[in-house]
């Protein structure tokens, strides 16, 4: 398969490379787009063969449910069931980050919510995205662009290395705002339940609703045969080739384990931007301030990705904080190091 590539500005949504895409998703056909939070393999939501070719260009497990996405909140009403908290949460929250479980309608074959009678809708607010999805006239159902497991893609040059040949086209838009995927709730009568954490974070979700409870699989494994409700659940999920280790202590100790090991073995490190003065100039990786958690998010994907094309045999990084927005980063790298965690 030849990958078309258009490569567009954000502000360019009258670009007419935007009604050749979306005519590729009317006739089932799949293209990568971005959104603010990483870019998405999109295809006609309402198509179980392109749900099935999703699945097919990621390597990705069927029964990993997809996000569909649309222009307005209210476009939600075409493929599930609303209620008043799903309103509350959109006025506060989209178009943006935040993906919410509703009970599915018939329009959304199952192929697309994994077998599941639930369907994840999120209105996302890059203009491309939206100009796509507007373009198209339907929803589209979309994981993040990337080959099932490896680390999500913030920026067109991710997709293209993974997806060339494997899909219709790419929409290249540049770098993604934010770097991590939505985050993601289940609402249960008054209560949000959070099963991924994005750039929303629990506190700001509890200004809106009554209750918000953080799933189990947020932080820990998913239980034997336990199915994911949402994308991001598994076990090693956004992982590069080589293996990661989280490193969990006090700040001195995690950085005499880090000189040792410059000295006894080929490793890559995840740093903070203070701590690039105090190790060996060597396979560093700089992610940003120590207290810049927003910045840690734009960058950790393409830290990962920049990993994997070191000359190395082990990867390590901090165990991020588990309050505010480093919960997201925390549950990103767990299943980046399939739980390897070293306490120093």
């Amino acid at each position: 398969m030849t990958t078309k590539i258009f490569k567009i500005t954000p502000e360019d949504t009258s670009n007419p490379a935007i009604s050749e895409a979306a005519e590729i998703l009317r006739a089932g056909g799949l293209v990568a787009f971005p959104t603010e939070t990483v870019y998405g393999l999109g295809g006609d939501a309402a198509d179980p063969s392109a749900a099935k070719k999703i699945y097919e260009a990621k390597g990705r497990p069927s029964d990993n449910p997809l996000i569909i996405h649309v222009v307005r909140p209210e476009d939600a009403e075409r493929y599930a069931y609303t209620n008043d908290a799903y309103y509350r949460l959109a006025e506060a929250f989209m178009p943006g980050p935040l993906t919410v479980i509703l009970p599915k309608k018939d329009t959304v074959p199952y192929e697309t919510t994994g077998g599941l009678d639930t369907v994840a809708v999120r209105c996302p607010s890059h203009p491309l995205a939206r100009a796509l999805i507007h373009a198209a006239d339907t929803a589209i159902a979309a994981p993040s662009a990337n080959l099932s497991g490896s680390p999500s893609p913030s920026c067109g040059t991710h997709v293209i290395r993974d997806l060339w040949g494997r899909i219709d086209a790419i929409i290249d838009g540049g770098e993604c705002e934010i770097g991590l995927e939505s985050t993601i709730v289940q609402l249960k009568d008054r209560e949000a339940v959070l099963l991924r954490p994005g750039a929303i974070t629990a506190d700001a979700l509890s200004c809106v609703c009554e209750k918000v409870t953080v799933a189990p699989a947020v932080t820990e494994l998913l239980k034997e045969n336990e199915r994911p409700l949402s994308p991001g659940m598994k076990y090693r999920h956004y992982a590069p080739k080589i293996p990661l280790v989280l490193l969990e202590g006090e700040e001195e100790n995690v950085l005499h384990f880090l000189r040792r090991a410059q000295n006894a073995e080929k490793c890559t490190i995840l740093c903070y931007y203070e701590e690039l003065a105090l190790l060996r100039n060597e396979r560093l990786i700089d992610i940003g301030s120590e207290k810049d958690l927003a910045a840690q998010a734009h960058t950790l994907f393409a830290a990962l990705r920049r990993a994997d094309e070191l000359d190395c045999d082990i990867i390590y990084a901090h165990l991020p904080p588990t309050e505010g927005l480093g919960l997201a980063l925390y549950n990103r790298l767990i299943r980046a190091a399939a739980h390897t965690i070293v306490h120093v």
